[in-house]
């Protein structure tokens, strides 16, 4: 399953904020969270859509669920 392009075309720039927000690095990151750093950097730089098992990584990293997660995406 792949998200909704058009709706969420800026998501990987959503990402990389809350990220950058957090004061951790994009290795460090992706490591942490069993993300390959090249598949998180395409994801961030709008260069390749996100699945949902990278989406749900993504969210455990920053401590909250997909369904939140995108959510707050939303509101953003």
């Amino acid at each position: 399953m792949i998200i909704e392009k058009m709706q969420y075309n800026e998501f990987g720039k959503f990402i990389k904020n809350k990220r950058l927000l957090t004061g951790t690095t994009l290795n460090k990151f992706a490591i942490e969270n069993d993300i390959e750093p090249a598949i998180l950097s395409r994801i961030e730089n709008l260069k390749q859509d996100i699945k949902i098992g990278v989406l749900v990584k993504i969210a455990n990293g920053f401590n909250t669920t997909p369904s939140k997660l995108l959510s707050e995406f939303e509101k953003y």
